[in-house]
């Protein structure tokens, strides 16, 4: 069975798909978290299908900060001049 053709792949993204986005290798389950900045851990890697459905429906917590790439650290700090190129404002 490949991803294109896996039932429970499938079910997991109908059901979870609006908080996760969800895909499988051959021997783990990964979630990312649509919302970069949720308040809780951005992604979920099991082993075990029931493990991971337990993780998805209630998530660990994040830890740490927000990841340096999240729009709100970005807003704060780099300027846009045009598609892909940014000014530092603040330098530490």
């Amino acid at each position: 069975m490949n991803r294109d053709t896996d039932p429970l792949l499938a079910l997991l993204r109908k059901r979870y798909g609006e908080h996760w986005d969800i895909r499988r290798t051959q021997h783990l389950w990964i979630a990312t978290a649509v919302d970069p900045e949720a308040d809780h851990a951005p992604t979920v890697i099991e082993e075990d299908s029931d493990a991971f459905m337990r993780q998805l429906d209630n998530p660990p917590e994040r830890i740490g900060d927000a990841s340096p790439l999240s729009s709100l650290w970005i807003e704060g700090r780099l300027v846009q001049l045009r598609d892909g190129v940014y000014l530092a404002t603040r330098v530490r």
